[in-house]
């Protein structure tokens, strides 16, 4: 489902791409890149204005209740250049969400203060962290 939500200055627009463990596990990370890909070129100009008369006609909201245990979100937005603001006191050299966008299982990706770099703000509980830590295959494949 797709919800447009904010002002008329501010729309964000959240869709949900459903993957088994087992896709995961064989098409590993380029093959969550990729559906992510294929649900962000979807959001055509005519697609968004379509589903933003849908939903001032019928607005529905997400709320937390709503979220699953089982779920991984991520937000981003390549209209915000973070690190080109200047509030009088320099550039970022870093930049985090607020506390309000922090629940388990939550990506925020970021263009990186240098060209061509990333940013990835990863929330996730202790519990999760040290699971990961202690298994062996995830650590083999990460670089710290």
């Amino acid at each position: 489902m797709m919800y447009p939500i904010g002002t008329s200055e501010i729309l964000v627009k959240a869709g949900i791409i459903t993957m088994k463990a087992k896709e995961l596990q064989e098409q590993r990370v380029g093959g969550m890149a990729l559906e992510m890909n294929k649900l962000v070129q979807a959001h055509t100009e005519e697609v968004f204005k379509r589903d933003l008369v849908s939903w001032i006609a019928s607005p529905k909201f997400t709320t937390m209740g709503m979220m699953s245990a089982k779920l991984m979100g991520m937000s981003s937005s390549p209209r915000f250049d973070v690190y080109g603001n200047d509030f009088g006191w320099g550039r970022p050299i870093a930049v985090r969400s607020g506390s309000v966008n922090k629940i388990d299982g939550k990506l925020t990706l970021f263009f990186g203060v240098e060209e061509g770099s990333i940013n990835v703000e990863a929330c996730l509980l202790a519990e999760t962290l040290e699971a990961m830590a202690n298994d062996d295959e995830f650590m083999d494949a990460i670089t710290i």
